[in-house]
């Protein structure tokens, strides 16, 4: 054996090279078609073509190729594609300020990432690789399309829209930030377009009753999906009004605090609000101003809550009291009727409003226990906004529960004809139409006869004109000299196309089955066959900002495309993984300006000084990587230094794939070192004459010296940990066993060589278990000690049960803290298997069965509990 001083540093930039050459010229990860075989899908959320690949998609893509690669090894026929989600503003944006065409920028971006992404030794099958500006694939998405229309899944309607005046688009509310647009920073104006609509809202009740059969999903994930849908039931009470023939409908869900009203409230976009405004000045202005905020859930629950008294009233419904009418900003128009009534003792909302405008509060639902009543100014406990109570100050209602008290007055708003039972959702039809040149071209011609009509199936594809011009304002497609003029498919008169394209959701909502086609070069993108083969996906990865829009658009789409007819698929993914971010911390100069991590040392003190100057750097907190700030790395640089085994090792280890990721050079170098000490490791046992051995490896584990047969022990107790962290995408977990593994080896290397046979089955299997995570540096070591075909495509190993020491415990198993059974598990049992084996109780199941989980607690060795 030689010293470990003599072996060469792991030489990766040859090496990877060499295995990534060879797996691209042999297919080594084309999808497995034969028959007999599990299939196992596995997406990650397809990228857009930027230009650059950043850390975000190496810790997002690793993940998922860590599962393919250990799937494949477990004996599935994986699907694992890539493509690009290449359509969008930013490409037009590109061709106005680099003088480049979106179609050139976009595919040239394309062919750079693909090499860094192939740099990183992913197992993608690249035959199916597709970017959703190919030609081939927004023209099937046309006939979608039509289809959709013709299921009347699509309308056209004048809508006010936030129109961004810089990049000339309508913006969704949630990309207006404080009254400007998100991108260009402009302020954004109301206009009045007539767009394009899906009905997702034909969907909304099966879309949120379907959360709870998606079990393989996030509770967070689920819950902001619900809230997003948001649906309501409750009652509809008409006030009526001073003011002539302006009678305000009002919804809410807490009818029972009615006697608690002190003010009604209307949006700045509701109907009599714009009346006012037209009779009334200041009421216009106010408008004006409120109007350029964020009209989000999110942002106008932060806002400073502010309104106007309109100078109306309207009765109560019981009481001989007139309510004073505001426009407020925290009423949404999309919600409800777009009109509330404020209840400030048990609304926080109200409560900050009423106290602004020193409205009454008065009290109407009390703890139980408790017997106070009385208009009030404040209060230490208020708003109360739990429904745990008792009613007080409330006619007919006193001493009900809250409960009873809502289904009472219900009742009695119904028979005396001012309300109704009613139910609401937030969820609006999603606003499809985006006034760009680079997105699909949506297949619709405007004719002066025939109006607006769709377009023969036979008529597509419509393609995007090539020679358009940026040098107008406005859409490209609108100016064109020719592009939009045509013929009427009904009465072959002139007409216009429309010019409007598709929002570059649309392209991702259903991509996920086109990857499906074993054909790639197959017209009908949508084969019924391979989707009914491959879908569900098995696993999807995705950062969490992605829960609401693209999560439930998908959804949706699945939905819609099963009601057309052309799928037999209800939900696309069956298990939902979102990753944490990656972060990093931030440096800044004394007066404010960012600094990129390359610009700053570190002293031996811990300081920071700016290299070029040597004056002081303020270290920032731990924050999510953002150009912006430029705590950002470059992984091409990281590559070309440590390589990607390193990398990719680096990403997954310590924190949990879940969990947001905090990146430090330290930690890097750390990996780096493992992977040279893993790799003498390989050396050492290639001169031991440890590999594969003429007539194969025989030995009785009952013969080895006392220290050799507990390493081969413990060797098949890491088999069966590693298999376990792999299974439940503990990836951190799978890398400390690893290491473990190897420094046991390690402790026992002085007998290698004459233990050849059981350190060729220790080593074979540590290749094979270490492959999915550093795939290079295993594929190396296979093949330089003597091993069969590729580890890429050989067998993941199995434990021997004779050889684990297992010791088992019985845990108490409770739901909202009552005991509701017990489990054995094995004290080395991961999290998510204890949780699996107490929610497979009969006696819990008849518990959580259709609830939502919203606390999972497991205390090792001691109790498992679950908050439903």
């Amino acid at each position: 054996m030689c010293d470990v001083s003599e072996i060469a540093p792991y030489n990766f930039s040859v090496i990877e090279l060499k295995w990534q050459e060879f797996w691209s010229e042999n297919n080594s990860f084309a999808t497995d078609l034969s028959a007999g075989k599990q299939k196992y899908y596995i997406l990650e959320m397809f990228m857009y073509p930027s230009g650059k690949v950043h850390i975000g998609h190496v810790r997002n893509y690793t993940i998922g190729d860590i599962i393919a690669r250990f799937k494949r090894a477990c004996g599935y026929a994986v699907l694992h594609p890539v493509g690009w989600d290449a359509f969008g503003l930013p490409a037009e944006n590109a061709a106005l300020a680099q003088h480049a065409h979106p179609k050139e920028w976009t595919y040239q971006n394309i062919a750079a990432m693909k090499q860094q992404i192939k740099a990183l030794g992913f197992s993608y099958d690249w035959s199916r690789e597709f970017a959703t500006c190919d030609e081939s694939y927004y023209a099937f998405q046309q006939k979608l399309f039509l289809a959709m229309y013709k299921h009347g899944l699509i309308y056209r309607k004048n809508s006010e829209v936030n129109w961004d005046p810089v990049d000339n688009c309508v913006l969704a509310n949630e990309q207006v930030i404080e009254g400007r647009g998100w991108r260009s920073g402009a302020v954004v104006e109301k206009k009045m377009l007539a767009q394009w609509f899906i009905k997702i809202t034909n969907f909304r009740e099966e879309l949120l009753s379907a959360l709870n059969d998606l079990g393989g999903w996030p509770e967070k994930v689920r819950l902001m999906q619900s809230n997003w849908i948001g649906k309501s039931v409750g009652c509809s009470i008409k006030f009526k009004s001073t003011a002539d023939n302006d009678d305000i409908l009002v919804f809410t869900t807490r009818p029972e605090t009615l006697f608690g009203a002190t003010f009604v409230a209307i949006s700045p976009h509701h109907a009599l609000a714009k009346k006012l405004a037209v009779q009334n000045l200041v009421i216009k202005d106010f408008l004006e101003e409120v109007r350029k905020g964020s009209v989000s859930e999110e942002a106008v629950e932060k806002q400073e809550k502010l309104g106007i008294d309109t100078g109306i009233t309207v009765d109560h419904p019981f009481l001989p009291t007139k309510l004073p009418v505001y426009i407020a900003n925290f009423v949404l128009n999309e919600y409800g009727t777009g009109a509330i009534f404020g209840t400030p003792a048990h609304d926080e909302r109200d409560y900050d409003f009423a106290t602004k405008y020193s409205l009454p509060i008065l009290r109407v639902v009390e703890a139980k226990g408790k017997v106070v009543g009385g208009v009030r100014s404040s209060s230490d406990d208020l708003p109360y906004v739990s429904t745990d109570g008792v009613m007080v100050n409330s006619d007919f209602l006193n001493g009900r529960s809250v409960p009873d008290a809502r289904a009472a007055i219900i009742d009695k708003l119904c028979a005396i004809g001012v309300g109704c039972r009613e139910e609401f959702f937030k969820l609006r039809d999603w606003g499809v139409s985006r006034q760009r040149y680079w997105g699909c071209p949506i297949p619709m011609v405007h004719c002066q006869k025939c109006g607006v009509v769709p377009l023969e199936e036979n008529d597509l594809p419509v393609l995007l004109p090539e020679d358009v011009s940026f040098g107008k304002t406005g859409n490209p497609l609108d100016h064109h000299p020719a592009w939009k003029h045509t013929k009427c498919p009904i009465c072959s008169a002139a007409a216009l196309r429309e010019t409007d394209t598709l929002d570059t959701f649309v392209d991702s909502s259903w991509y996920f089955l086109r990857f499906c086609v074993n054909d790639p070069k197959n017209c009908d993108l949508l084969s019924a066959e391979d989707i009914r083969h491959w879908m569900p996906v098995d696993q999807y990865i995705g950062g969490i900002e992605h829960a609401i829009l693209h999560l439930l658009y998908a959804r949706f789409f699945t939905k819609a495309l099963s009601a057309c007819g052309f799928i037999d698929v209800h939900e696309p993914f069956q298990n939902l993984f979102t990753q944490g971010m990656v972060c990093s911390v931030t440096y800044r100069r004394e007066n404010g300006e960012w600094l990129f991590p390359d610009q700053v040392h570190r002293k031996e003190d811990g300081s920071c000084v700016l290299l070029e100057t040597q004056e002081p750097v303020i270290v920032g907190r731990l924050e999510k990587m953002s150009k912006s700030k430029k705590n950002v790395v470059d992984p091409d640089a990281i590559v070309a230094t440590y390589g990607a085994d390193a990398l990719r090792l680096f990403v997954v280890s310590d924190t949990p794939p879940e969990k947001d990721f905090p990146w430090s050079d330290e930690g890097l170098e750390g990996c780096w070192r493992f992977i040279n000490r893993i790799w003498r490791l390989f050396v050492l046992m290639q001169n031991c004459g440890v590999g594969a051995q003429e007539g194969g490896i025989n030995f009785d584990a009952e013969q080895l010296p006392a220290n050799i047969n507990e390493l081969y022990k413990n060797f098949h107790g890491f088999i069966k940990k590693i298999t376990g962290a792999l299974e439940n995408r503990h990836m951190n977990k799978a890398v400390a066993f690893g290491r473990e593994l190897v420094n046991a080896i390690y402790a026992c290397l002085d007998d290698a060589k004459n233990h050849k046979n059981v350190f060729s089955v220790i080593i074979r299997d540590l290749i094979r278990m270490m492959a999915p995570i550093t795939p290079h540096i295993c594929e190396e070591a296979w093949q330089m000690l003597g091993f069969p075909g590729l580890v890429s495509t050989s067998d993941w190993p199995a434990y021997d049960q004779r050889y684990l020491t297992v010791s088992t415990i019985n845990l108490p198993v409770q739901v909202n803290g009552k005991l509701r059974g017990s489990i054995d598990v094995d004290v080395d049992d991961l999290e998510d298997i204890v949780f699996e084996k107490a929610l497979a109780l009969p006696s819990v199941q008849n518990i959580t069965v259709g609830k939502v989980i919203k606390t999972k607690i497991f205390v090792k060795g001691r109790i498992v509990n679950f908050v439903v």
